[in-house]
Order: structure tokens, then sequence, then C-alpha cells
């Protein structure tokens, strides 16, 4: 019996030291491996139970035409059908009152949304904001009056280290709230080489499935550091290779949406920048091949009056070091419009100097003007708005595109029949070059027997002939 006793107590010890240690995790992070085999059967429970009620399962409806197959229109069958999508994805409750975080493509053209919280209750969602360029969308539905739903605070320190404890949560193939754990693997990963998207991954190697998308990667103090997005692998299914949008870009998307804005103003630097490689770091007497080389400004832009010029390299922002153009593209847009941020740079003359740049969004000069084109000329059907930072930047494209009238959608019409394309941009009708929407309006009061069109697509410009 004493034996008994001595034993009890001393695993009411342990129970206790292990009780104290899950306690330490939330007051200050422990980034020590394990050192003992009690703390490698530590759990992650306490972690769960703090996050898991602000995790959301979200489905999406829309109704799409589809044609049937063409041997039936040999019988007058050949009426296109209706049926309805579905998508299903994840969610992350980031205000107590309703609003909602998860990825734009769980919900994009959806037109029924629903919710399910973790206690199963179903609430129908509207959409605040739609971001397709960070893949953010912002929900929100209407709660019972005076109930506070359970939210997931954001940790947008930038503590996050490569090799940090995570947990990934979501509903992956619609089994219901599913938890995978793992570490960070990477940060600041890009899918774009230029460094124009200026978009930047939390990358783990946590299990993340289809349903997982807009799920939240939480970190051992059971705060929101990312929402995840989407996987590389082979076989659709997770190969340990995730990427999560970091909670910096997650708070500027929720602000905006909160703030009543319908877009997302991203600071721009106003500069046209390279990840400096090894050639260019030995050329410049760098001792390692990281920042980003500036090889063009834009006039009187942000980079211009902070001081920045053609050939400098920025080796730091915010105080810490750029590894290479996405990296320095992220730190300036995940700041708010107004913000001062700090530069280091490295001068083509070798000398090193501080610079403080001010964020703000791209001009929208000239103005927008979006049209949709109807009549008897090549464009009918076209929708057309004039080139500017702001709208390059809105489509996604390189900022510095030289000005002129884009094509960003078709309709039904001769345009679309005819081959013209999303992002073309039209340089010339008839001989007249075109330079804003107006220039183009005014080119098509004309009835000539044949268009001559020139267009520009993917840095090549072609000429065509279209009689009228």
């Amino acid at each position: 019996m004493r034996a008994h006793r001595v034993v009890l107590a001393a695993l009411f010890a342990l129970t206790a030291a292990s009780a104290a240690e899950a306690q330490a995790t939330f007051d200050t992070p422990n980034r020590a491996p394990p050192g003992s085999a009690m703390q490698m059967k530590s759990s992650f429970s306490p972690v769960v139970r703090r996050a898991a009620p602000a995790v959301v399962n979200i489905s999406s409806k829309r109704v799409v035409r589809q044609q049937v197959d063409p041997f039936w229109s040999l019988f007058g069958a050949g009426v296109p059908q209706s049926r309805v999508a579905q998508s299903l994805g994840s969610g992350v409750i980031v205000r107590a009152d309703g609003v909602i975080v998860t990825n734009n493509h769980v919900v994009e053209g959806g037109q029924e949304i629903t919710v399910a919280l973790s206690d199963r209750r179903e609430f129908p969602a509207r959409i605040l904001l739609a971001d397709p360029r960070t893949d953010l969308a912002i929900l929100k539905i209407d709660v019972p009056a005076g109930e506070r739903l359970a939210v997931l605070p954001m940790d947008d320190s930038g503590d996050t280290q490569v090799g940090d404890l995570v947990l990934a949560i979501g509903d992956p193939f619609g089994v219901g709230q599913t938890v995978t754990n793992g570490i960070v693997s990477a940060l600041n990963r890009t899918t774009d080489p230029t460094g124009e998207a200026g978009s930047a991954y939390i990358q783990t190697d946590a299990a993340i499935n289809p349903g997982n998308s807009g799920g939240a990667l939480v970190d051992m103090d059971g705060d929101l550091i990312g929402v995840n997005s989407f996987i590389l692998s082979r076989s659709g299914s997770s190969s340990g290779v995730g990427f999560a949008i970091p909670a910096a870009v997650v708070r500027r998307v929720v602000e905006t949406a909160v703030g009543g804005g319908r877009t997302v103003v991203r600071p721009w630097l106003g500069a046209r920048t390279q990840s400096v490689t090894g050639e260019i770091a030995r050329s410049l007497g760098l001792p390692l091949p990281q920042g980003a080389l500036v090889a063009d400004i834009w006039p009187n832009g942000p980079a211009a009056r902070a001081g920045l010029r053609q050939g400098d390299v920025v080796l730091q922002a915010d105080g810490k070091p750029v590894i290479d153009a996405a990296g320095l593209n992220y730190a300036i847009g995940t700041h708010r419009p107004g913000d001062t941020v700090p530069l280091l740079v490295r001068c083509a003359d070798g000398r090193d100097q501080a610079l403080t740049l001010r964020a703000e969004g791209p001009p929208a000069t000239p103005a927008k003007d979006e049209r949709t084109l109807i009549g008897r000329h090549p464009f009918d059907g076209a929708t057309v708005v004039n080139l500017s930072p702001a709208v390059a930047d809105e489509l996604g494209i390189d900022t510095f595109v030289r000005p002129g009238v884009m094509v960003t959608g078709l309709k039904q019409g001769f345009a679309q029949n005819v081959g013209l394309r999303r992002g073309d941009i039209i340089r010339a009708v008839n001989g007249v070059t075109i330079a804003n929407v107006r220039d183009l309006a005014a080119a098509l009061t004309a009835q000539p027997r044949a268009w001559q069109v020139t267009i520009e697509r993917n840095g090549q410009q072609v000429t065509a002939t279209f009689r009228a």
C-alpha cells in the first residue's frame, strides 16, 4: 500500500509539472527540444481547446449551365442543362460579431454560402470583401443578439520561425473538423519568381487536404499565424508541402472589409526590383546573394521620393533582412497607407544609407473609365479599362506596363468570336494610336469597310484586319 502511495504521489507530481509546462507554453515561447520522456508525451489538446471553436466549415453553392453531349442535339435535346456546383472549405472567426475569413476560391461565384460553427449551428453568410489577389474573402454572419462567438486572435508580430510547431485546423474532404500537426518548414515562400506579386507564404508540413482551404494555421499559443490556402502535390492530397497566407496579410484584408472598403489598397514601392543573385552580389561586393536590386524607378513615386536610385540594393526593410525582391514587396505591402518604412540601402557607389519610405497605394492616373463596348466593330462585347499602376496592381500584372487600353472582360459578341482575349492591350485602330478609352470610343464611331487592329499580347504586338 505504501508503495502504491509513493507511485501515486510521483504521478501527481509529474501531472502537476506537466500542467505547469503546458501553462508555460502560453506564457513564454519555448523553442527548446523535448528534454524528457514526459515532455515527449505532452499533448496539443490545450491549444486545440483554445483554437478549434473559432474554426468553421463553409459550403458554397452556385448554379452552372452545362452543355449536353452534342449527339443529343441531333434529336432536339441539346438545350444546356442547369446543375448545382458545390465547394467545401473552412474559415476562421476573427471577430466575435460574426466576421469570418476564408479563401476567396472557396466562395468565388457562390450564390448561397452557409457557415457551420463548431457546435453544428448553421448560418447564411454574405461576402463583405473578396480579394482574388491574396485569395482571401471576408464573410459576415448574423448571430443572435448579445451572443459573442469564439474568436481566434491573430499573431502578426513576425516572431514565427522555421521549425516552430504548428497545428492546421479545418474540414478536409468534408469529414468534419480535423487537427493535424507539423512545423513551419519555411517562411516568405513565393510562387512568383519575379517578385512582382509580393506574395510570401508560410510553408508547413502539417497535413493539408482539399477542404482545409481557409482553415487556421495556429502556433503553440493558440494564435492564428496563417490561413491555409493551397498545397503542392502530384496526387492532389497532402505531400507535406502546404502554404498559408500570413496573419499580417490577413489582418490588412480584414481591416479593409470591416472599415467598409471594397478593395484592398496595397502600398506600392514604386520601383521595379530584381533579386540579388550570386553573380550580382560578386559584382557589387556584397558578402551574400541577398537583397533587392533597383532596376527602374517610377517618376515621383514612393521610392523616388524616399531617395532610392537605379542600381541601389535594398538590404533591410523594417529592420529585417531583405532576402529577395518578393520579400521587399511583401514587407512594403503589409503596411497601411501612410506608414513609414525604414530601409537600409547599399548605394551604387558602395555606401550604406538609411532611407525612409512612405507607404502609399499605386497612382490611379489616368482614371479607370471602364466601359463595355457594343456595336458593329471588332470590340463588340469587350469590357475595357485605362491602364494605370493602380489598375495593373488590381489585375496582378506588371505595374510598370506602358499606358494603354486593356481588355478585362468578354461577353457574347464579335470580340469573342474574333479571338480577342482578356489581358490584350489595344494599341491602334485603323492607324490611330489608342492611348485611352476615349480614343478607342472615338475611333469606333467610324464605319469603315475593314478594321485594322493592333493589339499587344504577352509582350508582342499583332496586327489583324477584319471585314465590317
